[in-house]
């Protein structure tokens, strides 16, 4: 089967269904996967676009989980949740919650008042020479060493922003960012539900296609007997039988890259959902056909809309970018500081007296360099890239939603017409058997009818996984893949 068709490079699947995971708003994560050559009789044909995956891609890796004895039964959900688990992509994201909540308590500790104690026991001894004093009276003698002599001091400070709007405004980015963080980390699990179903539903293709691949060569065998049959009886020349030989290597061929492709989706669907290296499972669901509930463009765009994470992130980032322009303005306006400590002072503990200071500073700024100006120029230009990528995810997000169920659809009516063909092409090939059988033919129709019906089965192959990864796909492009696909695939 050649497989290149449906793996193609997937680098146009994050700009079509995923908003930035590191820097939000910018398409940062592709989709590779392994294609491989057979037959172009058996060639797959898909249009569906293809889950994030690429070598560097954090959703193409995982942190591996402990191994389970024996064989792991693995249904397509139990993929998921384990994918959700485990997968890079996702563990990455929630690690940049946990920094963006670090950053909020950054901004704000500035808001915050700051109180601590430094209490201190002094001993001295100073000799006055050092500093340059020599004292010389007539008659008199003055010591040059002073001391020793002790002082202490304890006391608690505290110092309070009274009012600083740049601090206010930076805290107010921070909370923000925070939300966008948490929006961006949602979306990477529905990232992470659309790259294991496109792996999932890939290998339970690839399964199937070892099962027809062994029933064509099944058949294969079976019509080469058959001509070799007639050859000993006189009927037929031996190029028939040729001709069935080489259609039975063909055939034998296929199905030993049909196994070698199987085997490695397997790796690569393992390294996606952290099972731990070497461990042996078998796919439970088998991707049958289930009818798919319309729904309309409208209600689609709506859904979208409301619940697509990357979408909700890029609206935080564009507030996020206006408070940081705000607080690059505030950095012209004057600010008020608090200050004040409080405590114990003398020469020792129990000789100590209270002591207090209490001051209020406002900080004026006259001039700075053009610092504020700088600062003011990047927030702006910062806010206007924040607004076209909204602006852009906005009608992406409609491109994802009308191309899926275009898709859908498509996908749909393929898999009604590669049924009917597979029926059509199995009458053609047991009429050719019978016309082959009576010496009405030679055996090139023979081989031209297995191929038909190699082709056929393959195509269904195609259609059904097109049509039950078009279903993942959708439910990615209105936000809501990780708790749709359990929808959608009822009977896994």
């Amino acid at each position: 089967m050649k497989r290149s068709s449906i793996l193609f490079l997937i680098t146009a699947t994050i700009p079509l269904f995923a908003a930035p995971l590191w820097a939000q708003g910018s398409s940062s994560t592709a989709t590779t996967a392994a294609s491989s050559s057979t037959p172009q009789s058996t060639t797959m044909v898909t249009t569906s676009p293809q889950a994030p995956s690429s070598q560097t891609s954090p959703y193409n890796g995982s942190v591996p989980s402990e191994p389970v004895p024996g064989v792991l039964n693995l249904s397509l959900q139990d993929a998921i949740d384990r994918g959700l688990k485990t997968n890079l992509g996702a563990l990455l994201a929630s690690s940049d919650v946990q920094t963006a909540q670090g950053q909020r308590w950054q901004q704000l500790s500035a808001l915050l008042p700051h109180v601590s104690a430094a209490p201190y026991f002094d001993v001295s001894q100073v000799n006055l020479k050092e500093f340059g004093f020599s004292f010389s009276f007539p008659g008199v003698a003055l010591p040059s060493v002073v001391g020793p002599f002790s002082y202490f001091d304890a006391r608690a400070s505290v110092t309070q922003n009274l009012f600083n709007w740049g601090a206010i405004q930076n805290e107010h980015a921070a909370t923000q960012r925070l939300q966008s963080s948490q929006h961006t980390y949602k979306d990477a699990r529905d990232l992470v539900v659309l790259a294991v179903g496109y792996n999932y539903l890939l290998a339970t293709a690839d399964e199937a296609t070892i099962q027809t691949a062994q029933a064509q060569v099944n058949t294969a065998q079976a019509l080469y007997k058959q001509a070799e049959d007639q050859v000993q009886a006189g009927t037929s020349p031996a190029i028939d039988a040729l001709r069935n030989q080489v259609e039975l290597q063909t055939r034998e061929q296929q199905l030993i890259q049909a196994k070698n492709d199987f085997a490695i989706q397997k790796l690569t669907l393992a390294r996606v959902i952290g099972l731990a290296p070497g461990q042996q499972f078998e796919l439970t669901d088998k991707s049958p056909y289930e009818p798919f509930a319309g729904i309309t463009v409208d209600e689609a765009l709506k859904q979208a809309y409301g619940s697509r994470s990357d979408y909700q992130a890029g609206l935080a980032d564009v507030r996020a970018a206006q408070y940081m322009l705000s607080a690059a303005k505030a950095e012209r306006y004057p600010s008020l500081n608090f200050s004040a400590d409080y405590g114990v002072a003398g020469v020792h503990p129990d000789q100590s007296h209270g002591v207090m200071d209490v001051r209020a500073t406002v900080n004026v700024p006259i001039f700075t360099g053009g610092a504020t100006h700088g600062d003011v120029l990047q927030a702006q230009a910062q806010l206007t890239e924040a607004q076209e990528r909204l602006a852009n995810l906005h009608a992406q997000i409609d491109q994802d939603v009308r191309t899926a169920l275009l898709n859908l659809q498509s996908s749909s009516d393929q898999v009604s017409v590669a049924k009917s063909n597979i029926d059509l092409a199995n009458q053609t090939l047991a009429q050719s058997r019978d016309r082959f059988s009576a010496g009405v033919t030679d055996s090139v129709e023979v081989v031209q009818s297995e191929e038909q019906v190699a082709s056929a089965n393959q195509q269904y192959i195609s259609s059904l996984y097109n049509f039950n990864y078009a279903k993942i796909a959708l439910a990615r492009a209105m936000g809501t893949a990780e708790q749709n696909v359990k929808e959608y695939f009822k009977g896994h």
